[in-house]
């Protein structure tokens, strides 16, 4: 069954206070919606900002990633987020600060990016009101983007052109596009499913899901986005509900769409750490990984490791194709009697990112779970 997004907010958030509350657009609709890259998807020169009918475009990948539908099916169940295209507005001149701002607690989320020696952090409460910072970090034009229904946190190289929130989910995921060719990107697949670019991955890099207080002691030098967006919005008034503690949506078992795909290998709102390839997926259950340090997986015939980074509350994936021994230990991870930090395991690293159970199993049938 379907419900609106209204509805569930006047139901499910009770005692969260809407009015110019997050993710409403200007016309007072209501609306949901660190670390360096990685090396699931590299760039070629023929596929970096170049102009498609004198439109730019951002840069795409090498190489595709793996989608359990086809491109015009994914299309098909595009449905209305319930505000027109930019109802929700990107943050396209953003401010930081050295000091966090007054209502930013030390255990409330963060989604902290390091690139070349760079560190910034973007809280979820002002993310929340805006899904899509079109930001420059080391130098680099990036995409640090946030979908509230599906908890889901990803970076993505942008190039010469901006992001926008479209109005528009599929699987409750927030529905990206690019205002260089107006195609439409599901955040979570990374993926044109409309537009020119259909059937392109775009360039993504690392977001790490932790708290201020996780992240700002790992990166002491780290900048932060400030409220100072352009726009006015009720910051710390989140319409879904809150993480610090976890509740409303966040933590019900309601979804407010339909999922793709139903699963209940667990609670829909279970956080796992989910990776993608040319092949296929796989998660890995967050807190399990937190609590035992690694997890194995397989997609394919490929094993994968999952490794957990305690000083950050997150973790990494990594392709084992010659299926080495990983231990956890008092010095990091043993591989061979060498010890390794979390982060630099002499393997090859996937991007993973934090996603609520439902909207991964949705977009992923066919993925494997390890709890």
């Amino acid at each position: 069954m379907r419900i609106s997004r209204r509805r569930f907010l006047a139901t499910v958030g009770a005692g969260v206070t809407l009015g110019g509350a997050g993710c409403v657009g200007d016309d007072g609709a209501t609306a949901g919606a660190g670390s360096e890259p990685d090396s699931s998807t590299g760039t070629s020169a023929a596929s970096t900002a170049t102009d498609r009918n004198d439109r730019p475009e951002p840069p795409t990948a090498d190489s595709r990633l793996h989608l359990d539908y086809e491109t015009g099916t994914l299309e098909e169940h595009i449905v209305s987020g319930g505000v027109p295209k930019d109802g929700i507005p990107a943050i396209d001149d953003p401010t930081f600060a050295d000091t966090p701002p007054d209502g930013l607690a030390p255990d409330d989320p963060v989604f902290g990016v390091v690139r070349d020696g760079e560190a910034k952090a973007y809280p979820q409460y002002i993310l929340v009101h805006h899904e899509i910072v079109n930001d420059t970090i080391a130098g680099d034009a990036v995409a640090v983007t946030y979908c509230p229904l599906t908890g889901t946190a990803q970076g993505f190289e942008r190039g010469p052109v901006e992001f926008g929130v479209s109005g528009r989910l599929v699987n409750s995921n927030l529905t990206m596009y690019d205002r260089g060719t107006d195609s439409w990107w599901p955040q979570m697949l990374a993926t044109a499913i409309k537009g020119p670019l259909t059937g392109e991955s775009l360039r993504e890099f690392r977001v790490t899901w932790t708290t201020w207080s996780h992240w700002s002691s790992v990166y002491p030098e780290t900048r932060i986005l400030t409220e100072d967006t352009g726009f006015s919005r009720r910051y710390g008034v989140d319409p879904y509900g809150q993480y610090n503690e976890k509740r409303g949506y966040y933590s019900s078992t309601r979804t407010l769409f339909e999922p793709l795909h139903g699963d209940s290998r667990a609670h829909p709102k279970v956080v796992v750490i989910g990776t993608r390839t040319e092949t296929g997926a796989l998660a890995f259950d967050k807190e399990t990984l937190l609590n035992q340090g690694v997890l194995t997986g397989r997609i394919d015939d490929t094993p994968y490791v999952a490794i957990a980074d305690t000083d950050l509350a997150s973790g990494y994936v990594y392709a084992n194709p010659e299926s080495m021994s990983v231990a956890a230990s008092d010095d990091g991870y043993m591989i061979d009697g060498t010890a390794y930090d979390a982060d630099s395991l002499p393997l090859d690293r996937t991007l993973s990112f934090d996603a609520m159970w439902f909207a991964w199993a949705g977009f992923y049938p066919g993925s494997g779970y390890v709890n």
